[in-house]
């Protein structure tokens, strides 16, 4: 009965949509008719309301499920890049209805105008800016046709090559960042990275019986600035796919896209045209993208920056040729040149003003955020009074971000449902009896999403069918694909669907601006060698995920937010640079470690001396243990070709076999039932499919080779070989240069011990006479100093000592003298094996340290120095095959 009910609500959800009603009543209609009949129906047949939901819970439960849901991931720390959405969608309407890129266009136009297929090429180029700016296929395909249609058939370009370059050009806001589509992908990634991860680590319990993954086979996260970062190439490879098709066409058939007549504007005014027009929308953009890229704003933040840099250019292109046009934007730009340099100049952290200099910068900063402040106001004031620009704006925000708020709430619910009702096992199921494994899969996903788009909106696809097919996806450990390229990869898949005749959106939106001399032929005949490139950079992205996540991580390797470099997901690709690294420079970093077991390390206390003495041995065994994991990676690679396909096999029959052992639950509950709730006919037929069943499991796993036990356990064995090399390795090098890391601190802070000894000093002075209250306040105050000398724990403990002593209800004078004695003697003792060290010690160690840091040290660094960053972004942007762990 469950199938009969999610049956109904997808039957429901397509009639509901088909028929034109709106998506955002009919997806959370369709579940709440959904759920409200099987209830009812649970009700009357069965005289419990929850019998046909799959995992139990009444209507109640599964209605409140979604929006349980929608809340916790909207209250989570990435749910708040929802917020971005309006203020985005804000950036582009403005700079539509302002003309900024009308102004645009033509200045392009103007620039390639003595370029055969130069016009082409310009809405290309203002297309994809225009894309980054909207991020709505029907804003910049209605934007673009109104505009620059007219202007190319007047220049005889061909009907076909004008429309279709005007489509394929307005579907690159699903891609170029930043995207509202890639936003709404975020948010549903990041719950389905989740889910995949819970499913991946069932997975690895049941395949090798241990409890707990190691948390490098995790599917890691995605956030806004890395989705952005992964799209911006294949959206650059787009661009560059349709002006060379274009420049190729202008070419070889130079009718079909001539060269634009000269027109009387002289060389100077030309280049002004093109600076006025070109740079502010690019600076706007590069503004956004980069604060989100290197970490200076959140999505949201940028949105913000968006929002209020298109209201001050909105601002100058509304005043044109007035007098004044360009003073709120002049006071904007001094505005902000006055706050970046008092920024390099002042500290105006309110809890870091000291001196009147602090006051005077942070007077001077507030000032500074007034005018800029005005700058904005003065603008919004002129897109409010003029062609009610700021009103068209507003309300067509609110209608958009309210849609799109709307169908994410419902489509929540409708998962809910559809997860209710057993739908998301029996997709799982589905997926995984197709042949071809991963592909297979990803494949038919990839077309259902490429259907979908003839008829559903991007907003809609995104929010029903990633939540339902990207954790099964993610969670697969055969391809080991990110969030980030499956992300880019569907935000692809759309873009081409809406691009598709006959139903592709895109060439409707433009349908309904063209002139009536441009027939309906016309465009879809021109679309079609768009859509050629299309698919041709679906299969370069596909096959070569770099070009997706390259950029993110290098871009986040080399930022201030890197992660450490003790990283699980890092430690794999380190190692293998290390190993390059011990290849190529071993003689010299062993001939370093040779030199330092020379150091005299007569100065130090016994404690440090055995220390050190380890840690130079530890690192000189730092390449027997990479040879170790060398050797082990090469047992790997030997046996994997015999090994892998019976594996292959295997795990596919196992899972054959769990998918047949969930129904056999469900058919035993049933028989459980007999004479009860279920009648006997029920039972019957529930009885005979239970004995096909089982004995379709038993020829399932018959199939699996009777010496598999063996085979698994010969192969596991050398892969935990191979585990072990690698934790020793990543336990040896840790001991090898953390101490020597310390040690450097402890040398070099015994420079600040003697000020300390002096406060030390004057306080036991003060302990035969003071006050008890007095001295506590005064022993706090010297303690807190401490903070900032490494390898002070004794001296902080005799602190600690004195100041019981003098706080309890008797103060014992006498005891915080003897343990203010103790302090100061461990003091002393400190200052003397410090200052002995400082010298020959000290350089020698500092010397040996940068020796070694780039390799045995890299993992105990706080992040990946620059230089590395970019080869470990490589190799963790290749998907690591980790299937055999399975």
């Amino acid at each position: 009965m469950e199938l009969f009910f999610l049956v109904l609500l997808v039957v429901v959800l397509a009639c509901a949509l088909g028929s034109g009603y709106p998506a955002a009543f009919a997806i959370p209609g369709s579940a709440i008719l959904a759920i409200g009949i099987a209830a009812f129906c649970g009700y009357l047949y069965a005289g419990d309301i929850d019998a046909f939901f799959v995992h139990g819970g009444g209507p109640d439960a599964w209605l409140s499920a979604g929006v349980l849901n929608f809340r916790g991931n909207y209250r989570s720390d990435s749910g708040d890049t929802l917020i971005a959405i309006p203020l985005f969608i804000f950036m582009g309407l403005m700079l539509q209805r302002s003309k900024v890129a009308e102004d645009l266009l033509l200045a392009m136009a103007q620039l390639f105008r003595a370029i055969r297929g130069g016009l082409g090429i310009s809405v290309i180029l203002v297309g994809a800016l225009l894309a980054a700016t909207t991020g709505i296929v029907g804003a910049t395909v209605v934007t673009m046709g109104m505009i620059s249609l007219p202007t190319m058939l007047r220049n005889r370009y061909s009907k076909p090559l004008a429309t279709g370059v005007i489509a394929a050009t307005g579907t690159l806001g699903q891609i170029i960042p930043p995207s509202i589509v890639l936003l709404i992908l975020v948010h549903q990634l990041t719950t389905a990275v989740n889910q995949a991860n819970a499913g991946r680590r069932a997975l690895y319990k049941v395949a090798t019986g241990e409890l707990t993954m190691p948390s490098e086979f995790d599917v890691f996260s995605v956030s806004a600035g890395e989705m952005f970062m992964g799209a911006f190439v294949p959206g650059m490879v787009l661009v560059g796919l349709y002006i060379l098709y274009v420049a190729g066409v202008a070419l070889l058939r130079p009718g079909l896209a001539p060269t634009m007549p000269r027109d009387e504007t002289n060389g100077r005014n030309l280049f002004l045209s093109v600076i006025v027009a070109l740079v502010p929308p690019l600076t706007l953009i590069l503004l956004v993208l980069g604060s989100i890229v290197t970490g200076v704003a959140t999505v949201n933040q940028a949105g913000a920056i968006g929002a209020a840099g298109a209201t001050i250019m909105a601002g100058y292109r509304l005043y044109k040729g007035k007098r004044g046009a360009f003073a709120p934007t002049l006071l904007a730009l001094c505005s902000l040149m006055a706050i970046a340099v008092i920024l390099q100049n002042f500290d105006v952290n309110l809890r870091k003003i000291y001196s009147s200099r602090d006051v005077v910068g942070l007077v001077l900063s507030v000032l500074a955020a007034m005018a800029l402040a005005a700058s904005l106001l003065w603008s919004g004031w002129r897109t409010l009074k003029i062609e009610r620009t700021m009103q068209y704006v507003m309300e067509e925000t609110l209608k958009t971000t309210s849609l799109v708020f709307a169908i994410l709430l419902g489509a929540v619910m409708l998962t809910a449902a559809f997860r209710g009702f057993g739908g998301e096992e029996l997709v799982k199921g589905f997926l995984q009896t197709l042949p071809g494994g991963f592909w297979g899969q990803f494949t038919i996903v990839m077309l259902i999403v490429f259907l979908l788009g003839f008829f559903l909106d991007f907003i809609e696809i995104t929010v029903v069918v990633v939540p339902i097919v990207a954790p099964i996806l993610l969670a697969d450990p055969s391809a080991n694909i990110a969030a980030v390229w499956l992300g880019v990869m569907i935000a692809l898949v759309i873009q081409t669907s809406f691009l598709t005749p006959p139903f592709g959106f895109a060439l409707f939106y433009l349908r309904g601006v063209a002139p009536v001399s441009v027939r309906t032929l016309d465009i879809y005949k021109g679309v079609v060698p768009f859509i050629a490139l299309q698919l041709l950079a679906l299969a370069v992205v596909g096959g070569y995920p770099a070009l997706v996540t390259y950029l993110p991580n290098r871009i986040l390797l080399q930022s201030d937010n890197a992660p450490p470099t003790s990283t699980p997901r890092l430690q794999y690709c380190i190692e293998n640079y290390v190993a390059g690294r011990f290849r190529e420079n071993g003689d010299t970093i062993r001939a370093a470690i040779d030199r330092a077991r020379s150091l005299d390390l007569a100065s130090l206390p016994p404690k440090y001396r055995a220390e050190m003495t380890k840690a130079f041995d530890k690192a000189g065994q730092a390449f027997q243990l990479m040879g170790a994991i060398k050797a082990s990676e090469a047992s790997v690679a030997e046996a994997a070709p015999d090994y892998a396909p019976v594996h292959a096999s295997v795990r596919q029959s196992q899972r054959d076999a769990r998918q047949i052992d969930k129904e056999i639950s469900k058919l035993e509950t049933i028989v459980s039932r007999a004479g009860r709730t279920v009648s006997e006919e029920a039972a019957q037929k529930a009885r005979d499919r239970l004995t096909e069943l089982t004995a379709r499991r038993e020829a399932i796993l018959a199939e699996v080779p009777s010496d598999w036990d063996a085979l698994h356990s010969d192969f596991a064995a050398i892969q935990t070989a191979e585990s072990t090399a690698r934790r020793a390795y990543r336990r040896d090098v840790d001991e090898a240069y953390q101490p020597v890391t310390e040690l450097i601190a402890l040398i070099g802070d015994g420079d600040k011990l003697p000020a300390f000894a002096a406060d030390l000093r004057s306080l036991e002075d003060a302990a035969q006479s003071e006050p008890p209250a007095d001295l506590v306040e005064r022993i706090e105050t010297v303690r807190s100093t401490l903070s900032d000398i490494a390898g002070t724990s004794g001296i902080h403990t005799a602190l600690s000592k004195a100041r019981r002593a003098l706080r309890a209800k008797s103060p014992d004078r006498e005891a915080a003298q003897s343990a203010l004695a103790d302090a100061m003697a461990q003091v002393e003792s400190e200052q003397v094996w410090r200052k002995a060290a400082g010298g020959a010690l000290l350089s020698g160690l500092k010397t040996y340290r940068a020796a070694i840091a780039g390799t045995i040290g890299l993992r105990s660094q706080e992040h990946l120095p620059k230089s590395i960053a970019a080869t470990v972004a490589a190799c963790v942007a290749s998907p690591r095959h980790i299937f055999l762990y399975f």
